[in-house]
């Protein structure tokens, strides 16, 4: 099943059910107004919209209209959790290595995350707004889980179950503004602005064979100003699956329907299947030359971030986003 959230002038948007082939859609008004009260009721509400969907995909759904990812807002807009892990270890190891520093033996075994912003998500097709180009603006190519409510202490063994919808993200960085956070020793604020997601949301069995041991096995590819920069696979080195970082995030807490899980950078140890962030690239050069070339984005910049299936159809739609510079509004005394 695919679901999408179109605007409708309020913070939380429509559900919609989605077809398969992202060609028509229809509201799910008369059972969930919102995807976040589909979650909170999943067991009752789910199978409801999967008979819509199911008559979507046949021809056969009453008030089918067009599709439009342009009227899509990011899945679940606002969201009571956002916790982004690091399962890519090679990502984290790159960046280590370009500054010359350790790489602590527990990071192969204990993930990192950080709990981001959650109450402001943007659209697959927002402009990403920003002020500044000297704040090393970057995206990040990444996979996301949206679970059900799950209970503390859960068990990798037991959290997959949990796992209700599947979306892409870009989860915008601001490079030159991190070093100076991560020093104080709290971690990422400023330099994590609104993270965008995928116009539609699946559920794990949409993936086929590709949803294996709690991965995508698949490509996420990211386009760069319209050229192909990065085609690694979800699937292959990612060190900690969904249901490892979903034990890891409830280790101490409960995590509520709508929470939401990233795996952080996709990243592949072969480098010729590119990169999904321009601060790999960046590493790499830094390696091999001493030096880093590879510019951070400029305002006029575009991203696309998609995955197709082994068919070559896109399953969650593609995040097609600009990087624009911010309007100061002058102030009234």
């Amino acid at each position: 099943m695919k679901l999408a959230t179109l605007e409708d002038g309020t913070r939380d948007g429509q559900l919609a059910i989605v077809s398969r082939d992202l060609k028509t859609a229809q509201l799910a008004d008369g059972i969930a107004p919102t995807l976040q009260r589909a979650l909170d009721d999943w067991s009752f509400i789910a199978p409801q919209l999967d008979e819509i969907y199911e008559q979507l995909n046949s021809g056969r759904a009453p008030r089918a209209f067009e599709f439009d990812p342009e009227r899509c807002m990011a899945p679940l807009p606002r969201a009571y959790q956002w916790a982004d892990g690091s399962a890519y270890v090679n990502h984290v190891e790159l960046v280590r290595k370009a500054r010359n520093a350790e790489m602590p033996d527990s990071f192969w075994h204990d993930p990192l995350m950080y709990q981001g912003a959650s109450d402001d998500f943007i659209g697959p097709t927002d402009d990403i707004v920003l002020g500044s180009e000297e704040w090393g603006i970057d995206f990040e190519g990444e996979v996301a889980v949206i679970t059900d409510d799950v209970t503390m202490s859960v068990t990798p063994a037991d959290a997959g179950s949990h796992i209700k919808l599947l979306m892409l993200v870009n989860d915008v960085s601001l490079r030159n503004l991190i070093p100076a956070e991560l020093a104080k020793g709290f971690g990422f604020f400023q330099s994590k602005p609104a993270s965008s997601f995928s116009p539609v949301a699946v559920t794990p069995d949409e993936l086929g064979d590709a949803w294996l041991d709690g991965k995508v096995h698949l490509p996420l590819r990211a386009s760069w100003n319209g050229a192909l920069v990065g085609q690694p696979n979800a699937g292959v080195d990612m060190v900690f699956n969904f249901p490892q970082l979903i034990a890891h995030l409830t280790k101490t807490r409960n995590a509520r329907a709508g929470s939401i899980i990233g795996s952080g950078t996709v990243s592949n140890k072969d480098a010729s299947k590119g990169y999904t962030c321009i601060a790999e690239k960046r590493c790499l050069e830094t390696i091999a030359e001493g030096t880093a070339k590879t510019p951070f984005m400029k305002f006029g910049d575009t991203i696309r971030i998609e995955m197709l299936d082994a068919g070559g159809k896109s399953i969650f739609g593609a995040i097609n986003q600009q990087v624009v510079q911010s309007v100061m509004k002058k102030t009234r005394h």
